[in-house]
């Protein structure tokens, strides 16, 4: 993690205008970087985002013995060290701040007979392991890990592994994708029951790296079925903009009076466009240019024109495909006509940080009115009028966690007075260029 920023402003904007790229996907970004490492042969990986959070994986990935390199047309080439043949790290993993690196790691490297002991930042040694850990300990593999499930962990891989089925306890992409991983090396067929299906990055890049999957339904729930022992080929991906980091520019243009703004090459997989459809429900015009396919993932340019917003009860049917961006959502509700609700996201609670929480006490901070219960918020629009701002001296609090710094600073474009954030330096582990292409849609 970066040093700490000093505590910054972002206050009210001029319209958002013209057209903008954001990042590639973080979570394609990880994928490709990991199974690219496990695959026979050179694969070539063009639009990975250049993130802390990916760089780490690529650390990570150079340690257990592939050979990665940036080329100079900014393209990262991977020479990979083979399912089964992946080296012993000789030093701990440090995964920074990346939740999903380590969950996957995690599987990546349980059926795998070595020991391997990971670390990170602050903000991720406090986050759980245990859903993870259950499932791979299933499977063969020991741990041993810090109070509450935490990191610092120490993992040894089984010897010999045993293939599963595992039925998911909580709706999460990164178990579901840590199980299929184990199961790439263990013989037999390994399966995941998913009762409410979540991203499926894992299984369209396995398919693409000659995989073999089958996935079906199996009473009403998705299943998911990966052979074992089965070698990954080579294959060159392209990753599309990550819709994450576009929600920010989004709900940004669609709150800023006067915004007209095209964000470019932007991912829509149906299990992760939820924010789209939410944020069209409150009203909000986002219209999809030249839909097409990158790389098996859907994508299209999204045009998005200042709307006037209304509140709406979020269904938590939805939330699967937009946990991440409920942060910025809730900046969303604080602009709107009326009330907005929101159910079912005790799962923000084990984010970077507690997500409902932080984002309660910073959106009241800088004079949004709401209730915060159990599992989300509800709040109380101002129907399109400025918030106030935060208090002269008074700072949110980001807590480490990049998507409610990102999200706060939206929200000093709609204040009278400017939001102040307590510190920047976490949104470099997703998204470098945030400040200076907020500054240059201003312009």
């Amino acid at each position: 993690m970066a040093t700490k920023a000093p505590d910054k402003i972002f206050s009210s904007s001029a319209p958002l205008r013209g057209r903008l790229r954001v990042p590639g996907d973080k979570s394609i970004s990880h994928r490709a970087l990991m199974f690219a490492s496990l695959a026979v042969g050179k694969s070539r990986i063009e639009g990975l985002l250049e993130g802390e959070d990916v760089l780490a994986t690529a650390a990570a990935m150079r340690q257990l013995g592939a050979l990665i390199e940036r080329k100079d047309d900014g393209a990262w080439e991977v020479l990979g060290a083979g399912l089964g043949s992946l080296l012993e790290p000789k030093a701990a993993l440090d995964m920074g701040n990346s939740g999903t690196s380590t969950r996957l790691l995690m599987g990546l490297l349980a059926t795998h007979a070595m020991t391997a002991t990971f670390t990170g930042d602050a903000s991720l040694s406090g986050r759980p392991m245990n859903r993870v850990i259950a499932p791979l300990s299933q499977m063969g593999a020991h741990f041993e890990a810090s109070d509450g499930g935490t990191l610092p962990l120490m993992l040894r891989g089984a010897n010999p592994p045993v293939p599963i089925t595992y039925r998911l306890p909580v709706a999460s992409a990164q178990v579901k994708s840590a199980v299929l991983l184990a199961g790439l090396n263990t013989p037999g067929i390994t399966r995941v029951i998913e009762p409410v299906p979540t991203r499926d990055h894992t299984e369209r890049m396995l398919k693409g790296f000659g995989v073999e999957l089958e996935i079906g339904e199996e009473n009403g729930e998705r299943m998911i079925a990966v052979h074992g022992e089965s070698d990954l080929s080579s294959c060159d991906v392209v990753v599309p903009g990550d819709p994450s980091s576009a929600a920010f520019f989004i709900v940004a243009a669609l709150l800023v009076p006067g915004s007209d703004l095209v964000i470019e090459n932007v991912g829509l997989n149906p299990t992760r466009a939820g924010i789209i459809e939410v944020l069209r429900q409150m009203g909000g015009s986002i219209e999809e240019l030249d839909r097409r396919e990158v790389g098996g993932e859907p994508v299209a340019d999204l045009h998005v024109r200042h709307s006037s917003l209304s509140g709406i009860d979020v269904d938590p049917a939805i939330v699967p495909s937009m946990v991440d961006e409920f942060p910025v959502l809730f900046v969303a509700g604080a602009l709107a006509q009326g009330t907005t609700r929101t159910s079912g996201l005790e799962e923000l609670r084990v984010k970077e940080s507690d997500r409902i929480t932080t984002m309660a006490n910073a959106l009241k901070l800088a004079g949004a009115r709401l209730e915060e219960q159990e599992d989300g918020l509800t709040i109380h629009g101002t129907g399109g009028e400025l918030l106030r701002g935060t208090p002269e001296g008074a700072s949110v609090e980001t807590r480490l966690d990049h998507r409610i710094a990102m999200s706060m600073a939206v929200a000093g474009l709609v204040s009278r007075d400017g939001v102040m954030l307590d510190d920047t330096a976490p949104i470099a582990t997703s998204f470098p260029d945030f400040e200076q292409l907020l500054q240059d849609a201003a312009a």
